[in-house]
Order: C-alpha cells, then sequence, then structure tokens
C-alpha cells in the first residue's frame, strides 16, 4: 500500500480504478515561413474560433456548475484578446519569420513561467489558464480539438493537472474523483467543490503509467490517497463511505420534504 496527501477540495470516500490522465499536448515544430501576414491571419482565425468554444464552454458551465465558476471561461477569453499576448505572437512571427503555431507556444510558454515565478499564490495558479489557452489554439491549427478525456468506466483520475475547460467537459458520471499536483487555486479547484467530486489539489502523489487499473481510494475529508490499499484500510474506508451515503440520502430525504 502507498500512501499520498494533498490539499482537500470537496470531502467524501470514492473508491475504483485509477486512470492516469496524460495530457496530449501538441508537438510543436519550428517552421519557416515566407508570409508573416498570412501567417498572423492563421493566428487572428484561430483566435476567433477558440473565443466561441470558450463561449459555449461558458454557457455548459453555467447550466452546470453556476455563474461563478462560468466566469472562468470569460477570464479565458479575455486572455485571449490581451495585448501583450497578441503582440508576442506577432513579434515573434514577423521577426523570426516562423508559423504562427511556434510563436503561439513560445509565447505561452514564456507567460506561463511569468505568472509560475510570482509570489502571490493566486497569480501562480495562474500559470494553467495559459497554458490552457494556448493548447485550445495549437488544437485549433492542428485540428486536433478533442478534451483529451475519454473513460469507459467509473474511474479515480490522476493528473498532474486538469484545465477547466477539460473539467467541465467530462463526463461526471464516469469520473469518482480526480487527484491532481496541481496548483491549490487553480479554477480546477474551484470546479471540483461545485461538482461536488471528492478531490485532491496539490497531491505530493508519484505519477506513472503503472497506476493505470490499480485499486485506488481517495479520502477527500482527509486529503489523503490510497493506492492498492491493505484490507483494513480498505474496509475501514468502505465504512466511511456507508455512513458518508447514508447521511447524504438523509439529508436529501430532509429536503425532499422541506420542498413538500
Amino acid at each position: 500500500m502507498n500512501k499520498y496527501t494533498g490539499k482537500s477540495v470537496f470531502g467524501g470516500i470514492a473508491i475504483g480504478k485509477i486512470m492516469v490522465y496524460e495530457k496530449g499536448e501538441h508537438q510543436v515544430k519550428r517552421v519557416k515561413i515566407t508570409d508573416a501576414e498570412a501567417e498572423k491571419n492563421r493566428y487572428y482565425e484561430a483566435v476567433e474560433i477558440a473565443f466561441k468554444q470558450l463561449g459555449e464552454l461558458h454557457d455548459k458551465a453555467l447550466r452546470e456548475v453556476g455563474e461563478a465558476n462560468a466566469a472562468i471561461f470569460e477570464i479565458h477569453q479575455m486572455m485571449l484578446e490581451d495585448d501583450d499576448y497578441k503582440e508576442s505572437v506577432e513579434h515573434i512571427i514577423e521577426s523570426q519569420m516562423v508559423n504562427a503555431e511556434y510563436a503561439i507556444a513560445q509565447t505561452g510558454d514564456n507567460f506561463s513561467q511569468m505568472f509560475a515565478a510570482m509570489d502571490d499564490e493566486y497569480m501562480r495558479g495562474r500559470a494553467a489558464d495559459v497554458k490552457d489557452i494556448t493548447e485550445r489554439l495549437l488544437g485549433i491549427l492542428s485540428g486536433n480539438t478533442g478534451s483529451g478525456v475519454d473513460v469507459d468506466e467509473p474511474v479515480i483520475m490522476v493528473a498532474e493537472d486538469l484545465a477547466p475547460s477539460e473539467t467541465v467537459q467530462m463526463d461526471k458520471s464516469k469520473i469518482l474523483s480526480f487527484v491532481t499536483q496541481g496548483s491549490v487555486n487553480s479554477h480546477t479547484a474551484i470546479l471540483a467543490r461545485t461538482m461536488g467530486i471528492p478531490a485532491l489539489i496539490g497531491s505530493d502523489i508519484v505519477i506513472d503509467e503503472s497506476l493505470n487499473g490499480k485499486l485506488g481510494v481517495v479520502d477527500g475529508t482527509n486529503g489523503v490517497v490510497y493506492i492498492e490499499p491493505d484490507e483494513a484500510t480498505l474496509s475501514a474506508m468502505q465504512e466511511e463511505q456507508r455512513k458518508d451515503n447514508e447521511k447524504k440520502a438523509l439529508l436529501q430525504e430532509l429536503k425532499g420534504k422541506e420542498d413538500v
């Protein structure tokens, strides 16, 4: 049995198979170009498409997780239109005569590193937002705009981090819990609370493919995740889960009587 800790963002117990989520980050090549204006236009068109996609995600989040959390995607739209970001992409295209993908990737890396180096923890968490919009633009330019989250059975998802767009697009019936190494102030942590999924953020879990398919237990109340728990630990967690489910059922029943 291996035991790891993290910051709980929503309580409860989840027991199930682990799936390691790996982002299919785009491999970007540096390609010399001859027409900077055409390449900038490719970038502008990608921004327009991304802006529309984010608007659709905002509407979906508004229905599912409320106005406050849906605002995440409005923030991403603002980042897309940020003058400094735009000028950086344009400058790299023009000065180096390179493809839009390379200019976007370089700009994303630079801005992400800038946020990650800030003293304020909240601002450090924005590094993930920059990566999210950068990957979205690269996906549009490459024709690959899938969310990358696709599971056939309920799982405990383990990841380095999850972008807000990935979290919102998840099939909630297939996600028992998630555990990430990401920032405790990421938007994903906020979404986890709203969705009511037991989750740990900023975990010290060691991620590798060998975790796939192993039994995991997430104790969202105490901020612990167990990998292949021993019999005593599993029995104790199952009992806690049973009590937790009974409590939820009772609260739901009381709520139903109040609504009558």
